[in-house]
């Protein structure tokens, strides 16, 4: 079931502009974007080689790998292959995350693994703990989530260890495999502070672009742009995360294609903003 994007061309010809433009603006490729989640992958668990998994799942729907491709795969199915799975019972709270718990009315073994996970506690409310992950990334939970793991809510899972990590190696493999120039996108959904609802994020990037400085660059009025900055990877990821599904989908890789994968290794990371610039802590 393959989704497509085809934005509107980026300019339009005014109106009475005349045929000495015609030319150019027939000219343009119109930019294109294909999403296509990947079907039959199994359940994942801990040491599986999730590389070999996802193409052997591409083999089986005659989905075949081509330069520029990108993979986004969702951080739960990475954090599974990873082991990242950790057991209530094994966890002692301590007397900070007993308090924590009471006032956020949260079991206390689940936040001390928050507290573990995090370099920060942020904000605190009844039922919401908003924390700075190590990683740099301000999640609810430090990113432990409880949803699609089976059995009882015993079982929680944390984040990659390092997602930029696991982003390299997969793409490694699979290029390997496919003998294709990829890019892969590791995917996680956050809650934004001004608007409600969750939308997907990129905290692990191999050969996709996490950010990009337009300034200086000319606006159609030929301006130079003064702030534009803007996070690819982080579009990729929101889109992505919109056909993979929230709930009982079940689509934990989607292929990106049109999405100019195959660049360089640059980190998720760094599309986080300096403390220095931080204007709302």
């Amino acid at each position: 079931m393959p989704a497509s994007a085809s934005p509107a061309s980026a300019t339009r010809a005014a109106e009475g502009a005349g045929a000495r433009r015609t030319p150019a603006i027939a000219s343009m490729t119109t930019p294109a974007l294909s999403l296509t989640p990947l079907p039959g992958l199994p359940a994942i668990r801990p040491g599986d080689d999730l590389a070999a998994l996802i193409a052997a799942a591409l083999e089986r729907a005659g989905l075949v790998l081509a330069d520029g491709d990108v993979l986004a795969v969702t951080q739960k199915i990475v954090s599974k292959a990873e082991g990242r799975q950790r057991r209530l019972a094994d966890v002692q709270p301590s007397a900070r995350a007993q308090a924590l718990a009471a006032e956020t009315r949260k079991d206390p073994r689940l936040v001390e693994l928050i507290l573990q996970e995090s370099q920060a506690i942020l904000r605190t409310r009844p039922d919401l703990l908003i924390a700075e992950h190590r990683l740099g990334i301000v999640l609810a939970n430090a990113g432990i989530d409880r949803s699609n793991l089976g059995g009882d809510d015993e079982t929680v899972l944390l984040l990659p260890e390092d997602p930029d990590a696991s982003a390299v190696r997969l793409r490694q493999a699979l290029q390997q495999v496919s003998g294709a120039t990829l890019g892969v996108i590791i995917t996680d959904s956050v809650g934004r502070a001004w608007r409600r609802g969750t939308v997907g994020i990129a905290i692990g990037t191999a050969g996709v672009a996490p950010f990009a400085d337009l300034r200086g660059r000319q606006d159609l009025a030929g301006r130079p742009l003064q702030v534009s900055e803007i996070a690819p990877a982080d579009s990729l990821a929101a889109a992505a995360v919109l056909v993979m599904g929230e709930a009982a989908e079940g689509w934990p890789v989607v292929l990106l294609r049109g999405a100019g994968g195959g660049g360089a290794d640059t980190p998720a990371r760094v599309v986080l903003r300096p403390r220095a610039e931080d204007l709302f802590r």
